[in-house]
C-alpha cells in the first residue's frame, strides 16, 4: 500500500481500535477528573466527550481513513455526525446513572455503555460518510 491509497476494512477496523483506545483513556480520564473535582456528570461527560472525540477526529483523519482531501466539507459532516454522537453519549451516559443502582465503579459503567453505543455509531458513519472514498 503506498502513502495515499487508504487501508481496507480490516485495516481500517484496527487502527479504529487503536486510535479508539488512545481517545478513550483521554475521555475515560478526564471524566474521571472531573468528577472528582466536582462537576456535575452530565457537564463532564461532555468535555470529555469533546476532548476524546477531537483526539479521534485526529488520529483517524490522519491514520485510520487516510484523507487528504476534503477540507471544510469534510470536517461539516464530521461536526454533525459528532453533534448528533455528543447528544447521545451524554444521553446515555445520564440515562445509565439514573438507571443503575448504587454500586462500586458505578460511574465507570455508564460510561462504557455511553461510548460503546457511540463507538459503533461513529465507525460505521465515519467509514461510510465523513471519510468515504
Amino acid at each position: 500500500m503506498t502513502s495515499t491509497e487508504a487501508p481496507g476494512l480490516r485495516g481500517q477496523l484496527g487502527r479504529f481500535v487503536a486510535v479508539g483506545l488512545v481517545s478513550a483513556v483521554v475521555d475515560f480520564g478526564v471524566y474521571h477528573l472531573l468528577l472528582a473535582v466536582g462537576t456535575w456528570a452530565p457537564v463532564a461527560k461532555g468535555i470529555s466527550f469533546i476532548l476524546g472525540t477531537t483526539t479521534a477526529y485526529l488520529l483517524n483523519r490522519r491514520f485510520t481513513f487516510t484523507a487528504s482531501k476534503g477540507g471544510r466539507g469534510r470536517f461539516a459532516g464530521f461536526v454533525a455526525l459528532y453533534g448528533t454522537t455528543f447528544a447521545l453519549n451524554v444521553g446515555v451516559n445520564t440515562l445509565a446513572l439514573a438507571l443503575l443502582p448504587a454500586m462500586p465503579l458505578r460511574t465507570s459503567l455508564a460510561w462504557v455503555l455511553a461510548q460503546g453505543t457511540a463507538t459503533a455509531v461513529n465507525f460505521v458513519m465515519l467509514r461510510t460518510v465523513v471519510f468515504r472514498a
